[in-house]
């Protein structure tokens, strides 16, 4: 009786003044307190390990991929989520996609490729500059999401950024020698389609292409609107001729192909028309249309060269120009 009357009076005095009852525990007396309260020098390595095993326990595995330049977030993925366990076939698809889309874009966001926009020499003999080319490798970001997808982890996407190559000083005689030239004929009298082949014609005018460079007509030539001047023409669409904004510029693209096609260079988009034209022969045409079919092509000659087009009054002539010391060259194309 008379130890829990003494108790009580501890107590009593702890109430009053404060006390530390040593027999406490350090779990319970940590556990009292909570954990953002606490002084950042005291050690906690008890609630430490409990809250890391809790959070190994309950928090998904994830993926995160990062921009490499900015180092912001730019998608973070649940490999559970999307069947990695369940379905492999299903997760595979789901993460081409997401590769997909950051490279190319989506409706609701834009990707990260970009064409190369190509240097070119202005009337006044300045260069004006272009942009390099960029390319997410969309097989090597899958490559390594399937990598971390067993234990997570954080990657950087895989871009690759190319520039022009070319010396600044070899730029005046990049027009010293012809070595490939093309010319294509069209009826004077059909004024909306000339003036769509002389605007497209005019913006492909002295490009240098580097060594190595890659060429998009649709990129170098830009978007046909009326507001930049291109008029209503008939185009062939579906094997019809029908009328659009900047009918005719396929021959100013199969123009360029035949010419640079004899240059050494490696095509790498080119489609046909649905109906035969009559500007070129059967085979040797390169429909485009701005936003879905494109004429490209890569240097791949081991030398800079220069194009250089003439629109006159019922013809349009493409040369191939470089200088007279990278000749040899294209003396095997």
């Amino acid at each position: 009786m008379k130890i829990w009357v003494f108790r009580i009076a501890i107590v009593s005095i702890c109430l009053l003044f404060g006390c530390k009852d040593e027999n406490l525990t350090s779990s319970e007396s940590e556990q009292s307190i909570p954990v953002h309260t606490l002084p950042s020098v005291v050690e906690k390595p008890n609630l430490t390990e409990d809250v890391e095993e809790n959070n190994n326990e309950t928090q998904p595995i994830t993926v995160t991929l990062k921009d490499p330049k900015t180092l912001e977030i730019v998608e973070i993925i649940n490999p559970q989520q999307l069947g990695y366990d369940t379905n492999f076939e299903m997760y595979l698809t789901r993460v081409k996609n997401i590769a997909k889309d950051l490279a190319r874009g989506s409706e609701n966001s834009f990707g990260y490729d970009q064409q190369m926009i190509l240097d070119r020499i202005s009337e006044d003999g300045r260069i004006i500059n272009g942009s390099p080319r960029i390319i997410l490798k969309e097989s090597e970001l899958v490559d390594q999401i399937l990598a971390a997808s067993d234990k997570g982890g954080s990657i950087f996407l895989p871009i690759y950024i190319t520039e022009s190559i070319y010396n600044v000083e070899d730029v005046p005689s990049l027009d010293d020698v012809i070595i490939a030239s093309f010319t294509t004929y069209f009826n004077p009298t059909d004024t909306g389609r000339n003036k769509n082949i002389e605007l497209s014609t005019n913006a492909l005018h002295n490009i240098i292409v580097g060594n190595g460079d890659y060429f998009s007509f649709n990129t170098m030539v830009g978007e046909r609107t009326e507001e930049r001047g291109y008029q209503p023409a008939p185009e062939i669409i579906n094997k019809k001729l029908v009328m659009g904004i900047g009918g005719g510029i396929c021959q100013t693209s199969s123009t360029l192909f035949n010419a640079v096609d004899q240059v050494g260079v490696r095509i790498t988009e080119r489609h046909h028309h649905s109906l035969s034209v009559g500007y070129v022969a059967t085979g040797r045409d390169a429909t485009v249309s701005y936003g879905t079919l494109d004429f490209k092509f890569q240097n791949i000659s081991g030398a800079p060269f220069l194009i250089n087009t003439k629109y006159e009054n019922n013809q349009i002539t493409i040369e191939i120009r470089t200088a007279q010391q990278y000749k040899r060259f294209f003396d095997n194309y």
